[in-house]
């Protein structure tokens, strides 16, 4: 797949001229060659990443079967991805990042994995057919990095149509509540609440930051019960929930304690209902 290296420098836009969902701060990051050179080392210390590949498989082995296409949305440099295409799996890696998919494409034909690249926005899937992808996997809170309810809630819409019957959907996000133990956290969680009060501009859970040297990054965070409905409205139905220990290199311990406010975040396993 040719890729336009040009693309990589467009970072400042008007926001009319954003995809759906996506902030400025998302866009810069998207566009940025180095955060994609610098992606793998930077992350190689996470711990999250050996427990969700260790899902991925787990779930796949389970209901999956090699030669079947696995559709990583968010993939990033397809860290997620290798493991299964090592396993006999097909890849759909999708993202909004030419570089990221150029460092996808590398690690295919330097591994000979059979991964197939495509470039878009998680909220316009309309390219891809209805009940075309086996399994599907959004994983780093990727789905938290759409801006709007309305924007999430199509994502999710076409995940639920492109997935085959019998298919399994893994979720990551982040817990909305897991705030309270942060410096500066019930502070946030007042602010945020009230703002969204009276401002139609701002949801509970949206997160404005600095992140890799990029300004305002936006990430939303969600309460259980809100992921569930979203979830639920897409003909999608929880079938396993991992809650994340705080440091989320193992699941939490006793989950059925307290789950909606200890858990750092939650990995689902999720299937049509």
């Amino acid at each position: 797949m040719a890729m336009d290296k040009k693309y990589n420098r467009q970072k400042s836009k008007p926001q009319w001229q954003l995809p759906k969902g996506v902030s400025h701060g998302l866009w810069d990051y998207t566009q940025s060659d180095f955060i994609a050179e610098d992606y793998d080392e930077y992350f190689s210390y996470t711990h999250l990443f050996e427990l969700d590949q260790g899902i991925v498989l787990d779930t796949l082995k389970q209901f999956g079967q090699p030669g079947e296409l696995v559709a990583d949305l968010g993939c990033g440099t397809g860290r997620a991805l290798e493991p299964v295409c090592q396993a006999g799996y097909r890849g759909l890696a999708i993202d909004l990042s030419w570089p990221m998919l150029e460092i996808v494409q590398q690690k295919a034909k330097q591994q000979n994995l059979d991964i197939y690249c495509l470039r878009a926005n998680l909220v316009e899937l309309g390219i891809l057919a209805d009940n075309s992808v086996n399994h599907c996997i959004c994983l780093f809170s990727t789905l938290g990095m759409i801006s709007g309810s309305e924007n999430r809630q199509m994502c999710v819409n076409h995940i639920a149509r492109i997935l085959k019957p019998g298919g399994r959907f893994i979720l990551h996000i982040h817990n909305y509540w897991y705030n309270l133990y942060d410096p500066g956290g019930p502070r946030w969680l007042f602010g945020n609440w009230f703002r969204s009060l009276y401002r139609s501009t701002v949801e509970r859970g949206d997160r404005h930051f600095s992140y890799r040297g990029v300004p305002n990054m936006f990430l939303h965070v969600f309460r259980y019960q809100e992921i569930k409905k979203m979830l639920s409205r897409a003909g999608l139905t929880i079938e396993k929930t991992v809650g994340l220990h705080p440091q989320r290199q193992k699941p939490l311990s006793h989950p059925w304690l307290l789950r909606d406010l200890r858990a750092n975040g939650w990995i689902f396993v999720i299937r049509h209902r």
